[in-house]
């Protein structure tokens, strides 16, 4: 039997498979066992391959990465998760773990970090771009005028907070509490108003300041 890396490729775009394929190729300790076009067949491809490593794109049709990692997560899937995205930004890291990713890499990096992730998440590790740890803990330290922010929102626009820091789309949230998805947006809109947040990715830092991500 191989002692080689199982690696699954998950990404809609097939020229970048390609290429990924062939930069693999070339570990002597890895291999490709199969590729998936888009979120459903990733699904079904690692339950029925078990792959060690699954390297899976965010943007994809018939269910999104996120979406694929914690349908994967939720049917007991035990291959480890890197997702290799060109999103920077941390609300996206942080939806990634929270769902049980393993690795995080930027595509514009893939070919000198992703087989270092994909070996550290085989051994048990998580596997961050060198920038991201930065991104996590940025503005831990400057908690000026938040203290009584959370007291500023209403119930409603709590459970709203909760839904997206802990990586629900707005499709998500909309559904969970029955509610339109314009109506999503319009209860962000106040939350980033009444804490003085300017961007989305900022609601991330805040949870993190506040702990609203700490594990449940």
């Amino acid at each position: 039997m191989s002692n080689k890396i199982r690696v699954l490729l998950a990404d809609d775009h097939t020229v970048l498979r390609a290429g990924l394929r062939s930069l693999i190729s070339h570990e002597t300790d890895m291999e490709v066992v199969g590729e998936a076009g888009d979120g459903q067949e990733s699904l079904a491809k690692a339950t029925e391959l078990e792959p060690d490593v699954v390297v899976m794109d965010i943007a994809m049709p018939k269910a999104n990465g996120l979406e694929a990692i914690s349908a994967l997560r939720r049917g007991g899937v035990k291959s480890k998760i890197v997702v290799l995205t060109m999103y920077s930004e941390e609300q996206y890291l942080m939806q990634v773990l929270r769902r049980g990713g393993n690795g995080y890499v930027l595509k514009r990096s893939a070919d000198t970090e992703l087989m270092q992730a994909i070996r550290t998440v085989h051994a048990g590790g998580v596997f961050l771009y060198p920038s991201a740890a930065r991104l996590l803990v940025d503005d831990r330290a400057s908690d000026d005028g938040e203290s009584a922010g959370l007291d500023l929102l209403t119930e409603r626009e709590r459970e709203v907070l909760k839904l997206t820091v802990e990586g629900y789309t707005n499709q998500e949230i909309a559904t969970r509490l029955i509610i339109s998805v314009k109506t999503v947006d319009t209860y962000r809109s106040r939350i980033m108003g009444k804490l003085n947040l300017r961007h989305r990715s900022e609601l991330v830092r805040y949870a993190l300041r506040k702990g609203l991500l700490a594990p449940s």
